[in-house]
């Protein structure tokens, strides 16, 4: 069977506080396939973050990227609070009975991380293997301040080139990519604007991020922390070992607890690697087929 070079994009309607939103997917592979996998990208990213391992995979799975509300094709909230990680696990059980799969393989970068952890953590979930990239219950304060001061900016370039750049000098901590490698990554974060591009994601996710207070942070650590306690599926943990946002302990931590996972750091990277290099596509292609 030939695959097409690009995926097919499909929506599902979602609830939340003032009616439905829609929230795009892309698909990759052929959509009778009882194997699925789910692909979850980062806080300001979108689902084609994932062509190269979807591409890599879709001969073994049904391959679906989604748009988490507020990004990429996908709709904006009417209520910004709404861009919250419970709500997120939400729309990924409205997914999951879309799929109809009886299990589901999980890769999740970072945000995406952290709603498989919640999805993974309810009762009877369908979730086989989890993928944890450069994420866990522990975020250090310090790559949130970094996040933060770029977040929702009022940002606008005149060209591909340009947009590329200013993401660039924000994304060196992904590690080494060729020039044709970060086009490919920056394209589908971009939407028009004009006769130049914005950034293809609803401004409005910073509010609810910067309304994280020490206190919030606290809790959310416990109660993730105690959802990682809960797990009983296999787990691979990857870091980029220059990462800000994943320490080291904290990822030994999660290979002591818990599913105890197993962990590959990636050197040269921080948060977080992108699973474009072969290496990195490598050690999660074997983690997700292996008997």
């Amino acid at each position: 069977m030939n695959e097409p070079a690009t995926p097919r994009l499909r929506h599902v309607q979602c609830l939340d506080s003032r009616g439905l939103h829609r929230m795009a997917y892309w698909e990759w592979g052929d959509p009778a396939n009882e194997r699925v996998l789910v692909c979850v990208h980062g806080l300001a990213r979108q689902g084609r973050d994932f062509d190269t391992l979807a591409a890599d995979l879709c001969g073994h799975y049904r391959v679906v990227c989604p748009d988490i509300v507020g990004r990429g094709r996908s709709d904006w909230l009417a209520d910004p609070m709404g861009y919250a990680i419970p709500a997120y696990v939400a729309d990924m059980v409205t997914l999951l009975a879309r799929l109809d799969a009886a299990q589901v393989d999980w890769v999740g970068t970072s945000m995406g991380g952290l709603i498989g952890l919640g999805v993974a953590a309810l009762a009877g979930s369908p979730l086989r293997r989890l993928v944890l990239n450069d994420v866990g219950p522990s975020i250090e304060p310090a790559s949130l301040a970094r996040i933060g001061t770029y977040l929702g900016a009022p940002l606008r370039w005149a060209t591909l080139d340009e947009a590329a750049d200013a993401l660039w000098a924000i994304s060196q901590s992904f590690g080494p990519h060729t020039r044709e490698q970060w086009l490919a990554l920056t394209r589908p974060q971009l939407m028009a604007d004009g006769t130049g591009f914005k950034p293809h994601y609803d401004p409005a996710i910073a509010l609810p991020f910067r309304a994280i207070t020490p206190e919030i942070a606290r809790a959310g650590e416990a109660a993730l922390w105690a959802a990682w306690d809960s797990l009983a599926l296999p787990v691979l943990l990857l870091r980029g070992a220059d990462s800000d946002l994943l320490s080291k302990a904290t990822a030994q931590a999660m290979t002591e607890r818990g599913p105890k996972a197993r962990c590959v750091e990636f050197a040269g990277v921080g948060h977080a690697p992108t699973l474009v290099q072969p290496a990195q596509r490598q050690v999660v292609r074997d983690f997700l087929l292996q008997a």
